[in-house]
């Protein structure tokens, strides 16, 4: 069985996400070499605790994961409740300090959100394609979704929060929702958007949204982290200043250059080619993953793979766009990349789940079990 499941495996998945990882630990090392490497050493450390979970989510059946799904949602939204009673960290109540690491509960949710989805979504779609779009059956994968995002949104991470519906949006048209509802939410969306900025949003992601329409409104303050950036990009043209030899990134400058803006120390010091392989890699990594969302033996693996691929397109696009000005800035870090524990092991484990899923692609692999 372990021959076939490896035989089936997508590889190129696994290979970009390698060659990612190594570019984000290439620019982690440049970023912190005025800060004794602290954050390039817990990276390294954090890629050695991930390659068991790696091993054991890709090894164990996900219909199996998928069964055990609720379990995980509630305590992950009792980890959501708790995280809210936390000491802030840069204005947010989003980690648990665990000694001398911190724990984010909200990027671990995403799998289990996106599992628990599809779980409900598929045994919806076994019943009839329609069963999807009834209003009832929309409202419970609605709540589903709500009670996370929301609690996600209190912390304050709007960011975190977007990424989760792009992917419920993205597991919902593959489902076979009906075409009105989709015409509805957009209209929603476009009501609901000035509500949102005039009277729910706090002041600093009012400034964030402002500086994005304007570039020039206040460039020392709200506009100073997203100015830094544009320069360094620009800096460093074709092929970089050479590592350790940027100037926004190694003046200080960037901040914080080794989460939000790490895409910018990668545009300053190894310049555009590395820049845009690193997009390369991206759009060969979510192509992948939606062909594994097509190939996939069941609607169960397809609407993971699918929720997955919706994920990893957010925030590569959110943090990429923020770096040259092209989106407003939400703080979202770049998958592989960026500096962070909790979702270097979230997105490494969305990658076993891929594998897992293209790797059980033909059925035949079970008859021998």
């Amino acid at each position: 069985m372990k021959k076939r499941l490896s035989k089936n495996i997508e590889w190129s998945i696994l290979v970009c996400t390698i060659l990612l990882i190594i570019i984000g630990l290439i620019a982690l090392f440049s970023a912190t070499q005025n800060a004794e490497y602290d954050e390039f050493k817990k990276q390294i450390l954090w890629i050695g605790v991930s390659i068991p979970f790696v091993v054991v989510v890709t090894l164990i059946d996900y219909e199996t994961i998928a069964k055990i799904s609720p379990v995980f949602y509630v305590a992950m939204i009792i980890l959501l409740v708790g995280v809210l009673f936390t000491e802030p960290i840069n204005g947010a109540t989003s980690w648990y300090n665990l000694g001398g690491a911190s724990f984010q509960p909200a990027e671990f949710t995403k799998i289990f959100v996106i599992i628990l989805l599809a779980l409900v979504m598929s045994k919806m779609v076994a019943k009839g394609k329609k069963e999807i779009s009834r209003p009832t059956r929309l409202l419970m994968l609605i709540g589903i979704l709500a009670v996370p995002v929301l609690l996600i949104i209190k912390q304050p991470d709007y960011g975190t929060a977007l990424a989760f519906l792009v992917a419920f949006l993205a597991m919902l048209f593959v489902a076979g929702i009906d075409k009105k509802y989709i015409i509805a939410g957009i209209l929603i969306v476009a009501i609901t958007l000035p509500v949102l900025y005039f009277f729910v949003l706090p002041d600093h992601a009012k400034q964030r949204i402002d500086v994005f329409l304007n570039q020039d409104l206040d460039p020392r303050g709200a506009g100073y982290n997203l100015t830094q950036s544009k320069l360094a990009i620009g800096a460093g043209q074709l092929f970089g200043m050479g590592l350790l030899k940027g100037n926004q990134t190694q003046l200080g400058y960037l901040s914080p250059k080794t989460t939000d803006f790490i895409y910018s120390v990668i545009g300053e010091e190894m310049g555009f080619l590395v820049a845009a392989a690193i997009i390369v890699l991206y759009v060969v990594l979510i192509t992948k993953a939606i062909y594994v969302a097509k190939t996939a033996k069941d609607n169960l693996g397809s609407y993971i793979a699918t929720g997955i691929a919706g994920i990893f397109l957010f925030h590569m696009t959110e943090n990429i766009g923020m770096t040259i000005g092209l989106l407003p800035i939400t703080g979202v870090p770049l998958p592989f990349v960026s500096y962070g524990g909790s979702s270097l092991l979230c997105n490494l484990i969305m990658i076993a789940l891929l594998l897992n899923i293209s790797g059980r692609r033909q059925k035949a692999i079970f008859m021998e079990e």
